[in-house]
């Protein structure tokens, strides 16, 4: 990963994987979060800089894989973990909380990922992929002692109802929240971005565990996601905004969102998930945001 061209070259080699199986050595545990118990997956020197990756909506762990094995070989600690109510963690959720609630919300979330970051070394590398991307602002509002850099990958360059900004569907995009999550999973199931043999298996295996109504939630979240930016702009850490050339966002959108928050943009020519098609460029790009931190 020396040069553009290496780890260009590298990601188009990328063959059609298990995304279930991560690298040798990695270890599998419960987090006994506020929510409930959320699975997490980590790997290297406990003692390392820590690297924390945050999954979105319908999301898991296993959107990472295969950054794990480059944050590990640069010499990071690295973990994720499923979000309340997502794939491992479907028993964690808002009726455990004291006193419970009836629906999944921002604090829950927040919460969680707290707690996740004082699980260990801290300040920490985070990012936060498309909806954990919110969570990652929010947690960093609160809590910025705890975060060395932020990466948002793939995060929604809006506040309020940020699917009017989605290309193409965005003037439609004020319907339901029940009915805005079903037409992303629809999408999802019937695979429109043409998604690898092996990759839209697992993702179907996991939609079929993830419960409707926590999609619901969060979608209903992201028509009403609070204006951070200034906060996060007078953070004094490195960002970067991580995003494919075909993301969900226009280009313009993320580069005036970077702009605001003092972020670096780093475009790769991919879609909205650059941790499954570019990870190498990826992992380059915030190795360099790790140095100037």
């Amino acid at each position: 990963m020396t040069t553009i061209d290496d780890a260009l070259a590298r990601d188009r080699a990328i063959p059609d994987i298990d995304w279930r199986v991560f690298p040798e050595g990695t270890e599998r545990d419960l987090f006994a979060a506020p929510s409930g118990p959320l699975a997490r997956v980590s790997l290297g020197d406990r003692s390392a800089p820590r690297v924390v990756l945050v999954s979105g909506v319908a999301g898991s762990k296993e959107d990472f894989v295969l950054l794990f094995p480059l944050f590990a070989a640069a010499g990071y600690r690295v973990e994720a973990f499923d979000l309340a109510g997502h794939y491992g963690s479907v028993d964690a959720g808002p009726w455990n909380l004291d006193p419970p609630r009836a629906h999944y919300d921002y604090p829950l979330f927040v919460d969680d990922l707290l707690a996740i970051l004082e699980d260990g070394r801290t300040p920490a590398h985070v990012l936060g992929y498309s909806f954990a991307a919110l969570l990652a602002e929010l947690a960093l509002v609160e809590r910025p002692e705890l975060f060395a850099s932020l990466t948002l990958m793939s995060a929604p360059p809006a506040t309020g109802q940020v699917f009017r900004g989605v290309k193409h569907i965005g003037p439609i995009s004020d319907m339901s929240p029940h009915r805005a999550a079903g037409l992303i999973l629809w999408g999802i199931r019937y695979n429109l971005n043409r998604t690898p043999p092996g990759r839209i298996a697992f993702v179907r295996e996991r939609m079929a565990v993830t419960p409707r109504a926590c999609i619901d939630d969060v979608v209903g979240l992201m028509m009403t996601t609070p204006d951070m930016t200034d906060v996060v702009a007078a953070a004094g850490i490195p960002k970067l905004i991580a995003v494919g050339e075909q993301d969900l966002w226009p280009a313009e959108q993320h580069a005036a969102y970077a702009a605001r928050i003092g972020a670096r943009v780093a475009t790769y020519p991919t879609g909205h998930a650059p941790c499954e098609s570019a990870p190498h460029q990826l992992v380059r790009d915030m190795l360099a945001l790790f140095a100037s931190a």
